[in-house]
């Protein structure tokens, strides 16, 4: 019997070195045993030969690239006998090279399973997580307590150092803790929960919004439960609303019926300054490092109406609001040839930090690719929810495409009323206002910005019919 052993119980790295020796040496899987320091892999690590790995002799083994990725997320999993398995796969693939494509294969599935359970674990400590602000020497440090239940804090250290690169945290687990001082990560002891703190006054401000933005027609417990656990709920200040918010749900929704909007206005004012103040800081994409500031959505909180731009221009920018450039005012004087006053209505855009090119003293548009709007939707999902307009207008294919999740064309869809998806209203689809500006032909661009009135004026009506 050969017996390895790994420094780390997600040593990757020190699995793979001595699972590709062992493979060149032709040792089987029922001949070696895996061990993470002291701790036994298994019933016979007590009788197994201790010792390293074989040097690896003769050309490196190849393997799919599949199987690797799926190695980097199983070695992580809370599972004892997962190197076995790896190793398993690892000699099996030296005869069937197709092996991981093999969805119906018993240890493929298994394997299958470990990987997704890890990824799912590497999102819950993403989604999950939050920080309480604690003072300390070098002032304001930011640290969370979190209970993983695979290998996965080094894993997705990396996630938490480009997020918060700018501040100081840590984050305490039982197995290991990390601490970042905004130049350097170091790893410490495992923790536990009473080493973390309580709350921060920064709680209030977040259970105001949650309970604000929380809509009880659209409760799904079960689904909740499924996407949220409750062992999550215990380390977020926000959840701990949750049972009171399931428990009032009915009561909660009778009374949205009932109760005019303006009467709400004041707690979903203080929410959206709270979400306001967030995405000042935003880190989601790289564009916040060249733009000058977030460029968040403008408008009254009860308004019934929300236009979605592109993103913020140059002028747009500097003054930290939007549409207030070229493209600004040519969107108000459609507004008010069709009928539409700016100030009844909330105007955001898709991409809150401006994307330019360089070109000598000058910052020229571009536009923002598929992950920048992607990395930007939550916001638009958060204003979404917490306004909840009647009707929203996409301005440009960009809007639109954050709106519903997918590329959409404009000529096909433009002029029609549309639903968004999950519940979030009546949508309509018209061009950009910037899209007049681009027309040199003056015949066209009368006839275009007829186009775009009218488009406006059907978004009007249709506010007429909602009521």
């Amino acid at each position: 019997m050969r017996l390895v052993t790994l420094a780390d119980a997600d040593d990757f790295d020190g699995w793979r070195d001595a699972a590709r020796a062992l493979a060149a040496e032709g040792v089987p899987p029922g001949d070696v045993v895996w061990q993470v320091g002291d701790a036994p892999g298994d019933l016979f690590a007590g009788e197994a030969n201790a010792g390293p790995a074989p040097p690896v002799a003769g050309p490196a083994l190849s393997v799919p690239r599949l199987f690797l990725d799926t190695a980097r997320n199983v070695v992580l999993a809370n599972d004892r006998e997962r190197f076995a398995l790896l190793y398993t796969a690892l000699d099996r693939l030296r005869t069937a090279p197709k092996l991981m494509e093999d969805a119906a294969d018993p240890l493929v599935r298994r394997l299958d399973a470990l990987a997704k359970g890890v990824r799912r674990d590497i999102h819950k400590m993403r989604a999950f997580l939050r920080f309480r602000e604690v003072k300390d020497a070098g002032g304001s440090r930011y640290v969370a307590w979190f209970e993983p239940e695979h290998h996965i804090v080094r894993a997705n250290a990396a996630f938490f150092v480009n997020r918060f690169a700018s501040m100081r945290w840590s984050i305490l687990t039982p197995e290991v803790s990390l601490h970042w001082d905004g130049e350097r990560l170091e790893q410490g002891p495992g923790a536990s929960k009473e080493d973390a703190p309580d709350g921060d006054p920064t709680e209030t401000v977040w259970k105001t919004y949650y309970a604000s933005i929380f809509n009880p027609a659209r409760l799904k417990v079960g689904a909740m439960l499924k996407e949220m656990p409750r062992k999550y709920w215990k380390n977020m200040p926000e959840t701990a609303l949750v049972p009171e918010l399931i428990a009032g749900a009915r009561a909660r929704e009778l009374g949205m019926i009932d109760t005019a909007r303006g009467e709400v206005g004041g707690n979903s004012q203080v929410a959206w300054e709270a979400l306001r103040d967030e995405a000042a800081a935003c880190t989601r994409c790289h564009l916040y490092k060249p733009a000058t500031q977030t460029v968040f959505g403008e408008g009254p909180v009860t308004a019934r109406l929300m236009f979605v731009g592109e993103q913020p221009g140059d002028q747009e920018d500097l003054a930290g609001k939007p549409f207030v450039g070229p493209a600004g005012q040519m969107f108000n004087r459609a507004l008010g040839d069709a009928g539409i006053a700016r100030e009844d209505a909330y105007v955001t855009n898709a991409v809150k930090h401006f994307k330019f090119e360089p070109r000598g003293k000058r910052r020229i548009h571009a536009k923002p690719d598929a992950g920048e709007i992607e990395a930007c939707r939550w916001w638009i999902e958060q204003e979404q929810m917490l306004l909840r307009p009647r009707v929203t207008v996409a301005l440009g294919a960009t809007a639109a495409r954050s709106l519903f999740g997918r590329v959409v064309t404009i000529g096909k869809e433009r002029g029609r009323a549309l639903r968004l998806p999950g519940e979030g209203g009546e949508a309509w689809i018209t061009v950009h206002p910037s899209f007049q500006l681009r027309i040199p032909e003056a015949d066209r661009a009368r006839d275009e910005y007829a186009r775009f009135v009218e488009d406006l004026r059907l978004v009007k009506d249709a506010m007429e019919r909602a009521g």
